[in-house]
């Protein structure tokens, strides 16, 4: 019989894929629980932090923003934002281009995200000056 398991946040993975200005930590995971269909993390950006640019291959993201406000760059060269606050959920298309961003100077942001396969698969992309 599978077993139910709690992962307490020192139990974590952060070990994850990461990208520059955020710090994932993995709480259902192959490497933390033997999970097999579904990854789901903690996030977290330090205020006035901005992520780098990067997409999530073939997988499908949700995001709940817990605490601060997180404003979101997407599209080919980033053209589209787009703000979130705490309560709501965004959802991110496999392979959509995105940036997380902390416009806050005083607030972090907390975040859950889960995805639909059981690896953090994190494509960091790089910009060209004119887009970034």
């Amino acid at each position: 019989m599978a077993e139910l398991r709690v992962v307490r946040p020192h139990e974590r993975d952060a070990g994850t894929a990461q990208t520059p200005g955020m710090h994932r930590e993995a709480g259902i995971a192959a490497a933390t629980v033997g999970a097999e269909k579904i990854w789901v993390g903690h996030v977290t950006m330090a205020p006035g932090e901005a992520g780098g640019p990067h997409h999530h291959g073939h997988v499908e993201s949700a995001i709940y923003i817990i605490s601060g406000r997180a404003r979101f760059r997407f599209g080919e060269r980033l053209e589209h934002t787009a703000d979130a606050g705490p309560g709501d959920f965004v959802f991110v298309p496999p392979e959509a281009v995105h940036q997380e961003i902390n416009p806050d100077p005083d607030t972090p942001i907390e975040m859950i995200v889960a995805r639909n396969g059981q690896k953090n698969i994190v494509v960091n992309v790089e910009l060209t000056e004119e887009e970034k």
